[in-house]
């Protein structure tokens, strides 16, 4: 994803009928912003008094957010790429046998490449969640709000990349290797909703004065 155009070209991209960015990219995009909010509470925490106990975990969670919102970034560029690599090979000439045989086994290969990237995106949102709840439950009480929301935007995430591996794994030819993918996926998919439906609650328990 090229950060350098505006959140107005972002956009008028994504409205557009061209198939990228699409929902993959979105999907990745929603991890950044969780990674961001959650960066943001971070440094509403750090070098305030209130939150002195707690300065060196949240130093650490800001750098480990930091590093998720560039690599949630790179993937979101990376699906874009993949669909642009599927869209390449169905193109591919198919007058002859082995033309097709070639041309099935570049589809096959490109649309593996589109599967990992939304099973990526899962897989980090799945892996950073623990730093969100943490920040929800460390950080600056003020900024709670902002926790939650990265928390819904994890599950957002994760849920939208999820659509694009069942999209692209229905596409496989190989149909015992889509099982396996799905079966990784539909776990992670659902460690994700617990964790951060969870989580949610809590953060509207702590703005309600219940936690």
């Amino acid at each position: 994803m090229n950060t350098e155009i505006s959140l107005q070209d972002y956009l008028k991209s994504l409205s557009s009928d061209s198939p990228t960015p699409g929902g993959g990219n979105v999907a990745a995009v929603c991890g950044s912003l969780a990674a961001s909010l959650g960066v943001m509470v971070c440094n509403l925490t750090i070098g305030k008094k209130k939150y002195a106990d707690v300065q060196d975990k949240i130093i650490s969670l800001k750098n480990d957010l930091s590093a998720a919102q560039a690599a949630f970034i790179k993937l979101a560029g990376e699906d874009n790429a993949a669909f642009d690599k599927v869209m390449a090979a169905m193109k591919m000439p198919k007058d002859s046998d082995e033309q097709k045989a070639e041309r099935g086994k570049a589809i096959e290969k490109a649309t593996m490449e589109a599967i990992e990237v939304p099973l990526l995106v899962i897989t980090l949102c799945e892996n950073i969640m623990q730093w969100v709840i943490d920040v929800a439950k460390s950080g600056n009480k003020n900024s709670v709000s902002d926790a939650g929301v990265a928390l819904s935007l994890l599950r957002a995430g994760a849920e939208g990349a999820y659509l694009n591996v069942i999209i692209n794994c229905a596409s496989l030819a190989d149909h015992a290797v889509a099982e396996e993918i799905m079966k990784d996926a539909d776990a992670r998919l659902q460690n994700v909703r617990h964790h951060t439906g969870s989580a949610y609650k809590m953060v509207c328990d702590i703005i309600l004065g219940h936690g």
